[in-house]
């Protein structure tokens, strides 16, 4: 829509300067005739800009005027030619253009000044402009396109080593974790139905129902493992800490579970890290520090889910060093949801504290585009116009007022 109001103002604008040059009046024949040529002209830029700035060359060298629709032919040109072709015809027609100027005006020496500096501002400049920013937005656009082609070469590769990762982590942990669980599950399975007294038998259904469940998570990590997307619909999250505190409590674990705030929206990653806290607090609690109370918080902030694993140490503290990679694995769990992880002895008492970022009401998911526009190329824009534009409007209007004193 821009260039067609750009072009109605180039046709009204010169006819008006036409008209305002010839004082004495012009026939209306004239200047509608003057009109179509220019809107004629105008119109064949949108087929072929080096052919209208050809034909807008030749009416200006027959009415010796035609200045705003040579400015805006030659600039049109400048930004449509790309072939060599295309370039030699644009050059050649506008050598030929000032050649034809100056024979004409051989007999003037004072005019040659005056023409020189309009065929610079309103044929060279113009036509130096357009090619300029043009090359500029093509050399941008390749970069941009390149980019993201980069980005989509990194990301393919990315996603297909953390498949195959994923994969070979799913295969150890079926073929060896899996097999060791199938074993305890069937001695646990061989005790339930074997006679023993109340206390012992109730002991082992415990066994056999935390060793089926593990089979079960087992499993479902596995299929999550072989699938794309890295979280697990049905994995358990912050709804399931109470259930997971009342399994450690028929298991005699003294634990104590305190809940404070309203719960808020959490994304999937950082509700199955909330649990993953939990769970590992709870464990390394049992292993380390057997026969001690351990106390559970789970706090809802206005922005944050903040838990808290605190049990006291039991005779032999130092045993919490050799706790393995479980503390190591919650920190990948919390850091990529966005969340915090600290662990660490204070008081007599082995505290695990993580604060997870909740999902704001409201608000939808941005996609990371990457759409913006590059500020260095507008600037560039920007002043290569006003340069331009202080030549045509400044320079111009100097030098003729120069060359006529």
């Amino acid at each position: 829509m821009g260039t067609y109001l750009l072009a109605a103002v180039v046709v009204i604008v010169d006819t008006r300067l036409l008209m305002a040059a010839h004082s004495d009046g012009l026939p209306p024949a004239a200047v509608v005739g003057y009109a179509l040529t220019v809107a004629l002209v105008v119109a064949l830029r949108f087929w072929s800009p080096p052919a209208s700035f050809v034909v807008a060359l030749v009416l200006a060298t027959l009415t010796g005027g035609t200045y705003v629709l040579l400015l805006w032919a030659a600039y049109q040109a400048g930004r449509a030619v790309i072939s060599g072709t295309g370039t030699a015809v644009v050059v050649g027609a506008a050598v030929g253009g000032l050649g034809a100027q100056l024979v004409t005006r051989a007999g003037q020496p004072r005019a040659i000044a005056p023409l020189a500096t309009a065929f610079i501002v309103f044929v060279a400049l113009p036509l130096l402009v357009g090619r300029y920013l043009a090359q500029h937005e093509r050399l941008v656009s390749a970069l941009g396109q390149n980019n993201r082609q980069l980005r989509r070469e990194q990301e393919i590769i990315a996603e297909r080593e953390r498949l195959d990762e994923r994969l070979r982590i799913a295969r150890d942990m079926h073929d060896s974790l899996g097999h060791r669980l199938s074993l305890v599950s069937v001695q646990a399975a061989a005790l339930e139905v074997s006679e023993l007294p109340s206390r012992q038998q109730q002991a082992v259904r415990q066994l056999a129902t935390a060793t089926r469940g593990a089979m079960n998570e087992l499993y479902e990590l596995v299929g999550a493992l072989r699938e794309r997307d890295e979280a697990l619909p049905g994995a358990p999250g912050v709804p399931a800490i109470g259930r997971l505190v009342a399994e450690f409590q028929a298991a005699g674990v003294s634990v104590t579970l305190r809940e404070r705030g309203e719960p808020l929206p959490l994304s999937t990653a950082a509700g199955q890290a909330a649990y993953r806290v939990v769970e590992e607090g709870l464990t390394n609690a049992v292993k380390h520090a057997p026969g001690q109370p351990v106390t559970v918080d789970v706090e809802w902030e206005a922005d944050a889910l903040l838990l808290t694993v605190v049990n006291p140490l039991a005779d032999s503290p130092t045993d919490k060093v050799g706790a393995g990679h479980g503390l190591t694995g919650l920190g990948e769990r919390v850091l990529p949801a966005g969340g915090f992880l600290d662990h660490r002895v204070a008081e007599g008492a082995f505290r695990l504290y993580a604060m997870l970022p909740c999902v704001p009401p409201g608000v939808a998911a941005q996609s990371a585009g990457d759409s913006h526009p590059p500020t260095i190329g507008r600037f560039r824009a920007v002043a290569v116009g006003f340069a331009a534009a202080t030549l045509m409007f400044v320079v111009l209007p100097a030098t003729i007022l120069v060359g006529v004193g």
